[in-house]
C-alpha cells in the first residue's frame, strides 16, 4: 500500500485535504479487529467509515456503488451533492438479508423482497427514511444484492447502507474502481476494490400499486424480473 493511502478511515471529512486520499483496500488485505475475529482489513476499514459518517464506495452484484449510513440524513445530503444530483431523488436502503432489511423496515412485505439485481420500490406507510424517499416519502427503494466479498462482509458488520452508483449524475456506470469519478474516491473514507462487475444496473421494479411495474430494464430482462417475482410471491 502507497504511504499516502494509509489514512485511517475514522479521520476523513467531508471537505477532505486534497493531497490525502481515502484508504483504498484490495480483497486480499487483512487485519485482526477487535475481538480476535479475523476479518478482512477492507471490512474493518470500511465498516469504521460507515459508522463514522463517511460515505464508501463498495462493489455489489451490478456496479460500484456509493454507500453510507442510512440512519444519517447529512450523509444522504453528502451522496446526493458527490453526485451532483438534487436531494430530492431517492436513494435506495440496502441490505445483506431480509432480516437486516425487517430490522429497518418492519412494515415491509417479506415476501416481496427479491434478492439479487433489483431494487424495488415497495409501500413505506410509516414514511421512515424520509430522506432517502424522495418525493415519496410513502414509498422507499430497497436492495438485497447478491454481495461479493468484502462487501457481503461489511454488511454483515453494519446491517444495513444507504447505496447509489458511485457516479457523477448521468454518468457511466462504474464497473470497475478505477471508473469512479476521482472526486467521489477522495471525498470517500474507505474504496472496497471488488474486481470488475457486470457494469449494468439494478433493475427496478414498483409494487406500490395493484400491479408490478418494471420502471428501469437492468441487470434482468423485465420479462424475467416479473417472473422471478410471480415465484417469490408463489412461495
Amino acid at each position: 500500500m502507497r504511504e499516502r493511502d494509509r489514512a485511517q478511515p475514522a479521520r476523513r471529512a467531508q471537505g477532505a485535504h486534497p493531497r490525502v486520499g481515502p484508504l483504498r483496500l484490495r480483497r486480499g488485505a487483512r487485519g485482526v479487529p477487535p475481538g480476535g475475529a479475523r476479518l478482512p482489513r477492507s471490512v474493518t476499514n470500511a465498516s469504521a467509515a460507515l459508522r463514522a459518517g463517511l460515505p464508501v464506495v463498495l462493489p455489489t452484484d451490478t456496479v460500484y456503488g456509493l454507500c453510507g449510513d442510512p440512519d444519517r440524513p447529512e450523509v444522504a445530503q453528502e451522496v446526493a451533492r458527490l453526485k451532483g444530483r438534487e436531494q430530492r431523488q431517492p436513494i435506495a436502503l440496502l441490505a445483506g438479508s431480509v432480516e437486516r432489511l425487517l430490522e429497518r423496515v418492519p412494515e415491509l412485505d417479506a415476501r416481496a423482497l427479491l434478492a439479487g439485481p433489483y431494487t424495488l420500490i415497495l409501500p413505506n406507510p410509516q414514511r421512515r427514511y424520509p430522506w432517502l424517499t424522495g418525493e415519496r416519502p410513502d414509498t422507499i427503494g430497497v436492495r438485497l444484492p447478491k454481495l461479493p466479498p468484502p462487501a457481503a462482509e461489511v454488511l454483515d458488520e453494519v446491517g444495513a447502507v444507504l447505496a447509489t452508483s458511485a457516479n457523477a449524475h448521468g454518468g457511466s456506470d462504474p464497473r470497475r474502481l478505477e471508473d469512479v469519478p476521482e472526486e467521489i474516491r477522495r471525498a470517500c473514507g474507505a474504496l472496497v476494490d471488488g474486481g470488475e462487475l457486470s457494469g449494468t444496473p439494478s433493475t427496478v421494479l414498483d409494487l406500490t400499486g395493484p400491479e408490478p411495474q418494471v420502471v428501469r430494464e437492468g441487470a434482468v430482462p423485465a420479462t424475467d424480473a416479473l417472473a422471478a417475482l410471480a415465484d417469490r410471491l408463489r412461495e
